[in-house]
């Protein structure tokens, strides 16, 4: 396949990302006819608080789905799975849903975790669609044209986080980066830029997450003295933050960032007294749900009234509307059928924001050029089945501790 470089400006800064049209003919598949959705998504784990969202995401696009009529003149099935924070809770999952016959997994959120399930799922033939993933690591992956997300790669994050520490007026910066794919991706993904616009870091360490405490690597950050501090790491930051606000380098002393790993209320919830997080920023990769889709945001709290996040809702629900309408167009619920026509029903052709009129139109001409532009973004995916387009959001704790969406920064490809 010819990889066609094209630039990414994110808030000033370049990067290269690949973009070009990938697609197959309409075939009618081997499925069973009955098309369905098997999730890997975190129940547990140090990023249970992006499971609420995410089922609800998953929950509701099942919803809607089945209310236009289904696929393939089927309702859709939801078999919900707990991917837990480590392979060994995923690899289970991912066992017993492939004895359910599902066509396509959902998650996992974290990076790592997927790369512990992406050979299993994919070699059997299933697609593996993450609304959550972001390390550069999956761009290339050999996947056999199965995996896709509609999480941006941490190329853009990174670039993002970059750009606001710049703008922030922090001329040095350390980093206490978690040990998996996620945080050493990121890491480099935000190194780069930074300093090629002039930054210097003045420490970095690359942590056990399942560390007793983190005092050593406090110490080293108290002692490099930069102006900032950038905490990329799942729930362990809380214990992290604990140890920094100690030292006397916490968000009350420094200008302290977070990834979309910890920028949470479960964070300053961690705490007796949340307001101790009040000024830390950091960025996510997504859409201001809870400010700007009013309409999302009250069905989502429909399915789950208890919902304090919304990170990855739109994304989860977007892989599935997204693969629903590859079985259409594929006229098959045989993910090997499906996964070479979801890049293409994401750009070019005729728009169409809603799974019940992108339907309509691919049912009327099962070769119809759709645009589905959903409620996550535009997505316009590139060959490596992910968005070349990306919002990524400011986030920051107010003083009680509330978690607030401050600003966003739009990506944009050059043709």
């Amino acid at each position: 396949m010819n990889k066609t470089s094209k630039k990414l400006l994110a808030a000033g800064l370049g990067l290269s990302m690949i973009a070009a049209a990938c697609g197959g003919d309409s075939v009618a598949g081997s499925g069973d006819g009955e098309l369905k959705f098997g999730g890997i998504l975190p129940e547990t784990g140090n990023l249970a608080f992006l499971g609420p969202p995410e089922f609800a995401g998953a929950e509701l696009a099942v919803q809607d789905i089945n209310a236009a009529g289904g696929v393939l003149g089927k309702d859709v099935v939801w078999l919900p799975g707990d991917s837990g924070d480590n392979g060994d809770v995923a690899n289970q999952t991912v066992d017993r849903l492939l004895g359910e016959d599902v066509d396509a997994f959902i998650g996992a959120a974290s990076s790592g975790v997927s790369l512990t399930v992406i050979d299993k799922i994919t070699q059997a033939g299933v697609i593996h669609f993450s609304p959550a993933n972001t390390s550069p690591a999956f761009t290339t992956y050999d996947d056999n044209g199965l995996y896709f997300r509609t999480a941006p790669s941490d190329v853009v994050q990174g670039a993002a986080l970059a750009d606001l520490i710049l703008q922030d007026g922090n001329e040095t910066v350390a980093f206490l980066v978690l040990n998996d794919s996620y945080g050493t991706g990121l890491l480099e993904a935000a190194k780069g830029p930074y300093e090629a616009a002039g930054g210097t870091v003045t420490y970095e360490v690359v942590y056990d997450p399942k560390a007793e405490n983190f005092d050593a690597e406090i110490g080293e950050v108290v002692a490099a003295d930069p102006d900032a501090i950038v905490v990329i790491g799942f729930d362990e930051t809380s214990k992290i933050l604990t140890g920094m606000i100690e030292a006397g380098v916490g968000p009350a002393d420094k200008a302290v960032y977070g990834t979309d790993g910890n920028m949470g209320n479960a964070l300053a919830s961690s705490f007796d007294d949340p307001s101790v997080v009040a000024g830390m920023r950091g960025t996510l990769p997504g859409v201001d749900v809870a400010g700007t889709l009013a309409d999302f945001k009250a069905k989502l709290d429909a399915v789950d009234p208890a919902l304090e996040d919304y990170s990855y809702s739109a994304e989860t629900y977007d892989a599935m509307v997204l693969v629903a309408l590859g079985a259409i167009a594929a006229n098959s619920d045989d993910a090997t059928l499906i996964a070479p026509k979801l890049n293409d029903l994401t750009k070019g052709g005729e728009k169409c924001t809603t799974f019940a009129a992108c339907k309509d139109l691919l049912e009327a001409d099962n070769d119809a050029d759709i645009d589905y532009d959903g409620v996550s973004g535009p997505l316009e995916f590139g060959p490596a089945g992910e968005p070349t387009q990306a919002s990524i959001l400011i986030l920051e704790f107010d003083g009680s501790g509330s978690l607030k969406v401050v600003d966003s920064i739009q990506g944009q490809i050059d043709s």
